[in-house]
């Protein structure tokens, strides 16, 4: 008998990803002891033990760094966590926002090209790849693809590093990506669904029985990624000069925002929930919801601050290793060891909510959930001379299934956190800004040596209480703030001092 195939739709959009027609593009792995120099270097002399884990964090990614094999369909050089060699979206979307800090190094951006490159003619792409680049799921399969955080990672790339010419190229196969995630992921109702292995969360109890199935529920963390993902896509047309897109997504999103508040906002327990098809709420206040802080337009202020409460609360997620991935008050909250997405710490969502926080003014709270965090995960270092995929809620200590020696997203803290919330340094480099949130309870002096400023300047920032000085080949508008004073001042190109 012959077998019929009949061709999906294709989205018009995907003629424009380049991706698709890019040659296999090996880079060269140098040794690290060859490259530690182009890297940036905290300065905390009262934290060595820090400093000490951000650098073998470093030498962990380069261990685990892959070019393609010969014959492969991967785009681009890759790093690994996983035993098997496949790579994920999940996990590169946050790699690389660790890997953006050695990009005078190597070119970690790149690695999320291996996914536009596998992108279908439909606008289709993968959640995992094999080693030689083959899609590892059908489209169709509930847990092929997700989450969709691709526009989120790449544009805090082009904010760090001002890249106008990547941004041009990755928003075709994003906006191709979004338009699939929205003609095959949602409810009549414009709500989005997951499943347990495509949210990323595979064992939370959150929605009975869904870890390879929707269960026909609206999942809070898919909704509120795909509003982010049109709120980015949004600002990326905008600064391309794509009005119709733009207003495409800004309908979709006004629509989307009305309806997640309609209908995911849980009033008895001041929180965002997954919501069954008849209604009914989930028991379980899980870390995902968090993804809504990430676009301002989300959560009414009236809704804000309770919300933000739960952080705050020892009942709920202030735990002795902040934040667990469900709260401690939710059905199948398991204390011991987390026992995976029960409870467990895990350095993407943590990352993820520090963001939010930032995102809606809550800077204090995000330094000390950071230092918290950072403070945990090094004391397991010391202890067992290694990283963990994921961490114990109320110890220091591995979580319980935990994959060790994982650089993968642990990279994120003992890098980006140390260096956006626990320094607290923050760079939007299309606007030529450096702000310095400086909470560090020391009378002492720190900061960085050798930082990444756009796509080829350098800055050496350090200061104490009195005076911050100032080394830099590009120039630029720096903010500094403390919990007494903001000052802001252009610095050129130079050495510069400021008295405090």
């Amino acid at each position: 008998m012959t077998q019929l195939t009949y061709p999906r739709p294709v989205e018009p959009l995907v003629d424009k990803n380049l991706f698709r027609q890019k040659n296999t593009r090996r880079q060269n792995i140098p040794a690290f002891n060859e490259i530690k120099a182009r890297l940036p270097e905290p300065v905390l002399p009262e934290w060595p033990e820090w400093v000490e884990m951000y650098w073998r964090a470093w030498e962990m990614a380069w261990m685990h760094l892959r070019r393609p094999r010969t014959g492969s369909n991967l785009a681009a050089n890759y790093l690994v966590a996983e035993a098997d060699d496949h790579i994920f979206m999940w996990d590169v979307a946050f790699e690389v926002q660790f890997g953006v800090y050695g990009r005078r190094a190597y070119d970690f951006p790149s690695m999320l090209e291996n996914f536009y490159a596998s992108q279908h003619e439909d606008g289709f792409i993968c959640r995992e790849l094999t080693a030689d680049g083959q899609d590892f799921f059908y489209p169709f399969d509930p847990n092929g693809t997700g989450p969709n955080i691709f526009a989120w990672a790449e544009w805090r790339l082009y904010r760090q590093t001002g890249d106008d010419a990547r941004l041009a190229a990755v928003f075709w196969p994003l906006m191709a990506l979004h338009r699939w995630f929205r003609a095959h992921r949602t409810w009549p109702s414009g709500l989005y669904w997951a499943t347990g292995m495509s949210s990323g969360m595979d064992n939370q109890p959150r929605v009975p029985d869904s870890r390879m199935h929707h269960q026909h529920w609206s999942w809070v963390d898919a909704n509120a990624q795909a509003c982010l993902d049109g709120y980015i896509l949004e600002q990326m047309a905008a600064t391309l000069s794509q009005p119709e897109l733009a207003a495409e997504l800004t309908g979709e999103r006004a629509l989307l925002i009305q309806t997640i508040n309609d209908r995911m906002w849980n009033a008895e327990t001041n929180f965002y929930q997954d919501v069954s098809p008849n209604g009914r709420f989930s028991k379980v206040k899980s870390i995902g919801a968090y993804w809504t802080l990430l676009d301002k337009d989300l959560v009414p202020e009236k809704y804000r601050g309770p919300f933000v409460q739960h952080l705050r609360d020892q009942w709920s997620f202030k735990l002795p290793h902040r934040i667990p991935s469900q709260s401690a008050d939710s059905e199948g909250y398991n204390a011991s060891t987390g026992h995976q997405w029960r409870g467990g710490v895990w350095p993407p969502t943590n990352f993820m909510t520090l963001k939010g926080l930032r995102m809606v003014g809550q800077h204090e709270l995000a330094h000390d959930i950071a230092v918290n965090h950072v403070a945990n995960v090094c004391e397991t270092f010391i202890r067992t001379d290694t990283f963990w995929q994921n961490y114990a809620p109320e110890t220091a200590a591995p979580g319980e299934p935990a994959r060790q020696n994982f650089v993968g997203w642990t990279g994120l803290t003992p890098i980006a956190v140390l260096f956006e919330d626990v320094i607290g340094l923050n760079v939007d480099w299309p606007l030529r800004s450096v702000t310095w949130d400086r909470r560090l309870d020391t009378n002492g002096r720190y900061g960085v040596r050798n930082y990444p400023l756009g796509q080829n300047g350098t800055l050496t920032l350090l200061g104490d209480r009195e005076k911050v000085t100032i080394q830099t080949d590009v120039p630029f508008t720096l903010t500094i703030q403390d919990e007494e004073q903001r000052l802001q001042t252009a610095v050129p190109a130079g050495e510069t001092e400021i008295e405090l």
